[in-house]
Order: C-alpha cells, then structure tokens, then sequence
C-alpha cells in the first residue's frame, strides 16, 4: 500500500492485495489514522509468504497495526516466511503497532522487518513473542523463530535487533539467563528527535505486576523490553507505555483500552 497527503489526510494512492494478504483504512479510528494488515488464511505453515508493505508519505502522522494476533502452525514441510517493509517520507511518522505473534508447537517462522526513515521521519515499534497460550497448557518445545527486525534512517541503520531460537534455547528456558518463567516477551521502540527525552515520563510506569519492564534511553532513541509468564499482563503493560509514548489511544482493533488501569 502505498498513501499519498490529500490535505493533511491519508488517501490510498496504490494498493495491491493478492492471497491471503488485506489491507484496508478504517473510518472513525481511534487514532488520526490507521491502516490495519490482515492475514485472512488465520495463520502461517510450511510454505506460507506474507508479505505486508507500506508507504507513508512525507509529512503525515499514520498508525499501522493487524486486525488480530498472528499464529505461527505446525510446519513439518518447511518454514513459513513473513516479510514487513515500512518506509516512511520526510517529516512523516509511522506508528507500526501489530498484535502479538503466537508460536504454537513445532511451528517454523522466519520474519524480517524493515522500517526505513527519510530526513526528519520518526517511528514507534513494537512486537511480541508469546510461547503458546498459558491457559490451554501450551509450552512449545520444538518451535523455531528466526526474526530480524531493522530500522534505517536515509538508508543507514539506527537500531537493529536479532532473534533465533529453536529446541536447544527452548529446553533451557527456564534458566535466569534465559526467560526465566516468562512465556512471552516483546520490546518497543521509539525513534525520534529527542526521544531520550520521554523516558522520564515512562519510567513510573515500569513497576507493573506480573510483566517485568526495562528501560534504555540515549541519542534519539528509546528501547523497552518485557517478558511476562502470560500474556494478558504483558499486553496491559505494552498498551500503557505504548498509550504514554503516543500521546493517544491505541488502535481500536486492540480492543482493550477500557480494561487498562
């Protein structure tokens, strides 16, 4: 997808959607603008390519988020890949705000996201882990994830981060080095011009029950990571920095912002 700037609003200017793969703007979003990505298949498998891509035009504000959590399958065939490129123009600013991704047993996953920034562009991430669902039992024991996740500014990097884990890293996560009891995790990041500077907000915030908060701040930028042993906590934890961070609601497809205390 990519938008153009109609007078201070986002307008579609090119769309494609094949497959499983949806795009779509809402109307009445809580935020000033969203676009919401959907996987109609319900989740990824052995073969599987979901790829989602957008274009933010220069000077606009814009909130991209999935419409539900995204299942990684069993894949006895083979990897499922998942690709995410986000460019956003001069000025502009992308809030990429996706649901949690859930690994159920033996699911294979390898997802690479690339967020890239011209001059003056800021951006807030987030994303999720969640190690199968705690009340149905789950525990994953042969899940493998391999997920890189970039962002550039004018086409050198400002922040990158890589995950790969497989059997091996599962069989000892319950070590303090590792995850500890926590069945989920997830990370946040701001990149802005003087981003360093809301970290004081956000600090009393990182003593929340249940979901264990840290916190790194320096030279435009701002890291919050999170692990928690279910993933409700987590979620809560993630929608108030999130909510403290942007200044607004989250999107209305997190259905949730009532249930935050």
């Amino acid at each position: 997808m990519v938008l153009r700037n109609r007078s201070g609003k986002a307008a579609i200017a090119e769309l494609h959607q094949s497959g499983a793969a949806k795009a779509f703007l809402p109307r009445g979003g809580v935020a000033a603008e969203d676009v919401v990505f959907l996987n109609t298949s319900g989740g990824l498998t052995s073969g599987d390519h979901l790829h989602f891509d957008l274009t933010v035009p220069a000077g606009l504000r814009m909130t991209a988020t999935t419409q539900t959590a995204e299942r990684a399958y069993a894949a006895p065939g083979g990897s499922a890949r998942m690709q995410v490129d986000l460019r956003v123009g001069a000025e502009a600013r992308l809030d990429w705000l996706p649901q949690e991704t859930i690994l159920f047993e033996s699911a294979h996953l390898h997802r690479q996201t690339c967020l890239q920034l011209e001059a003056g562009a800021s951006c807030l991430f987030a994303e999720t882990i969640i190690l199968g669902r705690l009340a149905r039992g789950e525990a994953p024991q042969q899940a493998r994830l391999t997920d890189r996740r970039m962002i550039l500014r004018q086409g050198r990097p400002v922040w990158a981060d890589a995950l790969q884990f497989g059997a091996d890293a599962l069989a000892i996560r319950d070590q303090p080095a590792s995850l500890g009891m926590a069945r989920c995790f997830a990370v946040i990041v701001l990149i802005a011009q003087g981003a360093e500077d809301a970290a004081s907000a956000l600090r009393p915030l990182l003593g929340a029950a249940a979901c264990e908060t840290a916190l790194s701040a320096w030279n435009g930028r701002l890291v919050v990571r999170l692990k928690a042993r279910d993933s409700w906590p987590l979620k809560c934890q993630m929608a108030r920095c999130l909510t403290q961070l942007r200044g607004t609601p989250l999107p209305r497809v997190w259905q949730m912002n009532g249930d935050i205390a």
